[in-house]
């Protein structure tokens, strides 16, 4: 008997401090579209496919008490937000510039990777380490 409890990815939530500027800055740097921007600023969306990123405020009276407050890295050297978003483009150089232009600060330009893949990597204006590297193809067998 199949199981119907097989999840689906929905939605992907990050805590910031400034939901619409983050909003904003995915828009320009990465070339999503703005889905939704509640007119609170509490609550913002970008159309990314099947899973929905959206942005949320670091503290929230609706959730911290249930859930917990939302931990976030002392930004000292060497440290880093626990998360780490992945965004595949065709175009990793011009991917990576236009995120710097933009206001993505550089971590490491890309570059080729042993197993294929081309990938550099910014940090967004919270401080969340950004991913950005080509498809990886599928292992071809023989």
């Amino acid at each position: 008997m199949a199981s119907n409890l097989r999840p689906v990815l929905a939605y992907i939530v990050i805590y910031v401090k400034d939901v619409a500027k983050s909003v904003t800055f995915y828009e320009k740097a990465f070339g999503f579209s703005v889905r939704r921007l509640d007119k609170s600023h509490r609550w913002g969306e970008l159309e990314s496919g099947q899973s929905t990123i959206a942005f949320t405020p670091l503290h929230q009276h609706e959730t911290d008490e249930v859930t917990g407050s939302v931990q976030t890295a002392a930004g000292s050297h060497g440290e880093r937000q626990p998360v780490e978003v992945c965004f595949a483009f065709s175009d990793v150089d011009a991917a990576y510039k236009k995120a710097i232009e933009n206001g993505a600060v550089s971590v490491s330009e890309p570059e080729e990777k042993e197993w294929g893949q081309k990938v550099g990597y910014v940090r967004d204006i919270n401080g969340i380490v950004v991913r950005m590297g080509s498809h990886v193809q599928s292992p071809k067998h023989d």
